[in-house]
């Protein structure tokens, strides 16, 4: 899968992100394994942290806007309304049924990363090929917030809900995965170990 539009792309600029996050907050050898931009990776991200090896899945989701000039701007892409949401993958493609990341992700931890973005879809993508030094200094974050949510308690959770919530299609290349949108207070009053970080760019590209 080639991050260079869409989905894929702001997956890959997430995954970065993160990985520098965890560099900065004592976890060592950390390992991208998800470089494409693949959405339904089940994991992006391996690290170690307190002599624990720890396997990190990315959720990047830039429904979290708000400024409406912004939002009702069609050149900026990763720049959506905040619609107070998780979108939880139940099925990875529509063609082969193959089950969505919240149920064959093997993660420890779910970095589920609310990013929007002051920039065109272009002018991200070039700054994905560029050393860190240029991509932190000059990527655009307008407002992000890192969640992180223990994998294994939040698929139980899903495997027991997901079918009450209604399924909704994202193009993905040439097929089409399916998501569920859970409230976030509908999950955050089911599990305890839900960890809000809050922003975490502004640190990293400072």
């Amino acid at each position: 899968m080639n991050p260079n539009s869409g989905a894929p792309l702001l997956q890959a600029v997430a995954v970065r992100i993160i990985s520098e996050f965890l560099r900065s907050s004592g976890h060592r050898d950390v390992v991208t394994v998800n470089r494409s931009g693949d959405t339904s990776a089940p994991v992006d991200i391996n690290c170690s942290y307190a002599g624990r090896r720890r396997r990190v899945k990315v959720k990047s989701d830039s429904y979290f806007g708000a400024d409406a000039v912004k939002i009702a701007d069609r050149n900026l892409v990763f720049y959506r309304a905040d619609m107070d949401c998780y979108a939880f993958e139940s099925i990875s493609n529509h063609m082969t049924r193959e089950p969505g990341w919240m149920f064959n992700s093997e993660a420890d931890d779910l970095y589920y990363y609310y990013l929007v973005l002051s920039q065109t879809e272009e002018e991200v993508a070039a700054l994905l090929s560029e050393p860190d030094a240029v991509f932190f200094s000059e990527l655009a974050v307008d407002r992000d917030q890192l969640l992180i949510l223990p994998m294994a308690e939040t698929r139980n959770w899903f495997e027991g809900h997901y079918e009450n919530y209604t399924p909704r299609p994202v193009s993905v290349g040439e097929h089409a995965s399916w998501y569920r949108l859970i409230p976030r207070s509908d999950i955050g009053g089911a599990s305890a170990g839900i960890k809000t970080v809050g922003s975490i760019f502004a640190d990293i590209a400072g």
